[in-house]
């Protein structure tokens, strides 16, 4: 008999389903429902005090909920998943469970817009202090870190610059320093990335962009791979003494999860089961069409420039191959001559999507600094790298033919 570890695929449509249906369902049943019954005053104060696990109340657990973290887990290997509303839910409920008044995180200076306003604006209000750094800098990295360092986050792939951090390098300072390596992993899904063995101690998606196919839902998700010790965080130690390896996911879903209502929805978990199942068959067609994309921008004499790091030759290409078996996600940017040029080839597109998303099935496109970017200020912009000739293409899996075409069409 044959051991080998399954396929992706594989094992996200044969996870077992927690519990035995009562109708020998294929698919885990949608189960809307917000309060479930106890058989006794001792069930359910057992499960209220900890000592088992059941589902109280839907704000907090979620038995289609619930399976989409156990299709997830299966899939990348983790110690542990939840499940939250977006991904910007999980990036506050991992960085405030994380980090104490007082202590720091060290993040990318290249972040997607509203992650960096969280980290200027928001966090340094509840007492969390943020130091931006170039993350593709180690001698950057340590010198912004101190005995208060609690956490490095970072984009694995930069949105919109499309910068790579090494990882390898990346996790070996944070184990020097008894830091947390925190990645969002959106645009490299586990798929193409396995973190667990790249040294990341927690991963933070949105799955309202792969995972959920064709953007029908939103979402996001924690994934923490056991391999940090949270006795060593202040705001987890408490949490370490009690429950160990689960410290930081036992303490986002009974307290700041709980607290903050950062649910995801049973409609939205039915939705992310049915997307996973699938998202690597659709992770490959758009990496196809960004290769040949990237080919058609080579070639075009309006196209000053463009970026994706799956081609030879561009920034960042040869640790893609390393980290992301080759297929750094469906991004691409591209530069014309000018804002206003942006703006006239925006308007012209015909089957391309003006729409702010990544990763739908449908191809979109946005012009980042009058809209992403817009409230940030000019010089905010130039440190982050984002340029008024700069547009953000995220890649679908229509004929590439037919995005080509409209292209020219548009730039002519």
């Amino acid at each position: 008999m044959n051991k080998s570890k399954k396929g992706f695929i594989t094992r996200s449509l044969h996870t077992s389903l927690p519990k035995k249906d009562a109708y020998n369902a294929l698919h885990m049943p949608v189960y809307d429902g917000v309060a479930y019954e106890f058989e006794s005053a001792e069930d359910i104060a057992d499960t209220f005090t900890g000592k088992k696990f059941a589902h109280v109340y839907s704000r907090t657990s979620n038995p289609t909920v619930e399976y989409f973290e156990h299709k997830l887990k299966a899939v990348t290997e983790a110690h542990s998943v939840i499940a939250l509303s977006s991904g910007m839910a999980a990036i506050s409920n991992v960085l405030i469970s994380m980090v104490e008044q007082g202590g720091n995180v060290v993040a990318s200076n290249h972040l997607f817009g509203h992650s960096y306003a969280l980290l200027k604006q928001t966090l340094p209000s509840l007492g969390l202090e943020v130091r931006f750094a170039d993350m593709t800098d180690m001698e950057a990295v340590q010198d912004a870190t101190d005995a208060n360092t609690r956490v490095y986050f970072f984009e694995t792939i930069t949105n919109p610059q499309l910068e790579i951090v090494d990882l390898k390098l990346l996790s070996e300072v944070a184990r020097r320093n008894d830091v947390a390596v925190v990645c969002d992993s959106t645009i490299t899904p586990p798929y193409v990335f396995q973190s667990k063995q790249f040294g990341v101690d927690v991963e933070v998606m949105s799955t309202t962009k792969f995972i959920s196919g064709g953007a029908a839902a939103f979402g996001g998700v924690v994934v923490d791979n056991g391999l940090f010790d949270y006795s060593k965080l202040p705001a987890l130690s408490s949490w370490s003494a009690k429950f160990g390896k689960d410290a930081l996911l036992a303490r986002i879903r009974k307290e700041i999860f709980r607290h903050l209502g950062g649910t995801m929805t049973a409609h939205t978990a039915h939705f992310m089961n049915l997307g996973l199942d699938i998202m690597p068959l659709r992770i490959d067609r758009c990496v196809e069409n960004c290769i040949a994309l990237a080919a058609f921008f080579e070639s075009h004499e309006r196209v000053v420039s463009y970026n994706y790091p799956g081609v030879q030759g561009q920034s960042g290409f040869e640790i893609a191959q390393a980290q992301f078996s080759g297929k750094p996600g469906a991004v691409m940017t591209f530069d014309l001559e000018s804002k206003e040029a942006c703006f006239k080839f925006f308007n012209r597109l015909k089957v391309i999507r003006r729409a702010t998303n990544l990763n739908d099935n449908k191809t979109l496109i946005i012009h980042p600094e009058s809209t992403i970017y817009a409230e940030f200020s000019d010089v905010e912009k130039q440190g982050m790298g984002i340029r008024p000739t700069l547009m953000r293409l995220s890649v679908g899996i229509e004929e590439v033919g037919d995005l080509m075409e409209d292209i020219n069409q548009a730039l002519q």
